[in-house]
């Protein structure tokens, strides 16, 4: 019998299930295995074989993650970059025009600078706190509207209701990366959103151990984005998902835990001395503070700030932290810091990167589930100085 289940907690844990579990089995088992036997299926994206994101695995992750976010459908993919590239070539052909959210994690920025181009694709960057601008960047072939939840690294909080109403005046499909925020702290299907996308490799499996990517949202749309990258070939790897799988049932656990620590720190930061500027949601000195309280259930475990010692200051924090790893990725059980100028907008030319409020010493901490105030001890000696 098929369950329905009301709670995200409950969901993480049972959603998605295969009923009856697989010869008793509580924990689903790993199906490595390439291909499965024919069984009369009528489609080529039917047939059961791994690089189709078909295998049980695949197929429980679907479900689960489509249910987490109350959506129609979901699909698991090989990196959250395959979700991205594999989803705007599909609702976008050549000839056709996206508007995207001008600040945005440096390999979307890169694939639209430098590669949509050569594929006869067209873009506009509009600011996402000033919803009215976006009708002068809107031509005849746009198609669809592009945006963040949590901007990467400097935490914008976008007018996430106009781009649904924008995209629904406008015949546009409207998509979102919900990396930063997770399933716990927004669901995009629920305001509105036709496609929600993730990094994997971040909160969902959070355990710094994958890479992989997913998009959730309407079952139209993910049938013809399967389709495409059944073609692409951006499959998910069977033991991945199992981790993936493995690693979301804590989720509800981690997030939360997140939310509340990266609050204190933050707030920590915005009194100390040596720190010029925080980005963080929850903060009440946030610009998107009001918006982020009416649309998000956390603020999430991201921040990033600049010390006054500019570049010099930011790298000796960053050498003198003891728990926080310095590493480039985000949405683990351990705290990491980076600067995003060496790291994940490396390609984005200076010029860019400063017109965003991405200097080359702001400091982005993604944070972990070590105890908070062990973190704001660390933090605080490192800053001494």
């Amino acid at each position: 019998m098929t369950k329905e289940y009301k709670r995200i907690e409950t969901k993480l844990i049972h959603a998605g299930e295969p009923q009856p579990r697989i010869l008793g089995a509580v924990s689903l088992p790993i199906f490595q295995t390439a291909m499965f036997e024919y069984a009369g299926e009528a489609s080529y994206h039917d047939i059961r074989y791994i690089r189709l994101n078909n295998t049980p695995n695949h197929l429980a992750l679907h479900a689960k993650l489509a249910a987490l976010e109350n959506a129609q459908a979901a699909l698991v993919t090989a990196s959250g970059m395959a979700a991205i590239s594999t989803t705007l070539l599909t609702v976008l052909g050549a000839g056709d025009h996206l508007l995207a959210q001008d600040c945005l994690y440096g390999g979307t920025h890169d694939l639209l600078t430098k590669d949509f181009g050569g594929w006869g694709l067209g873009y506009d960057f509009i600011e996402g706190d000033n919803p009215d601008s976006w009708q002068q960047k809107l031509k005849p072939n746009t198609k669809a509207i592009y945006v963040e939840a949590i901007s990467n690294p400097t935490i914008q909080v976008t007018d996430l209701k106009a781009a649904v109403k924008f995209a629904k005046d406008h015949e546009l499909v409207s998509i979102i990366d919900n990396t930063f925020a997770s399933p716990i702290n927004f669901r995009p299907a629920e305001h509105g959103f036709d496609l929600s996308l993730h990094s994997c490799t971040k909160y969902l499996n959070g355990h710094s151990d994958i890479v992989g990517g997913a998009v959730i949202g309407r079952a139209d749309l993910i049938e013809k984005i399967k389709h495409k990258l059944d073609h692409l070939g951006g499959s998910m790897d069977p033991h991945a998902a199992f981790l993936l799988h493995r690693g979301m049932k804590t989720l509800a656990l981690r997030v939360r835990h997140q939310n509340q620590s990266a609050l204190r720190i933050a707030q920590f930061l915005e009194g100390h001395a040596a720190v010029s500027r925080v980005n963080f949601a929850g903060l009440e000195s946030h610009s998107g503070h009001q918006r982020a309280r009416e649309l998000f259930e956390g603020f999430s475990g991201m921040l990033s700030f600049e010390l006054r010692g500019g570049v010099a200051a930011a790298e000796k924090f960053m050498q003198r932290v003891a728990i926080p790893i310095v590493a480039p990725s985000l949405g683990g059980v351990e705290t990491l810091v980076t600067r995003p100028s060496i790291t994940s907008h490396a390609g984005m030319s200076r010029e860019d990167r400063e017109r965003l409020g991405i200097s080359d010493s702001l400091v982005r901490v993604s944070v972990g589930i070590e105890a908070t105030d062990e973190l704001i001890e660390d933090f605080d000696q490192a800053l001494a100085e």
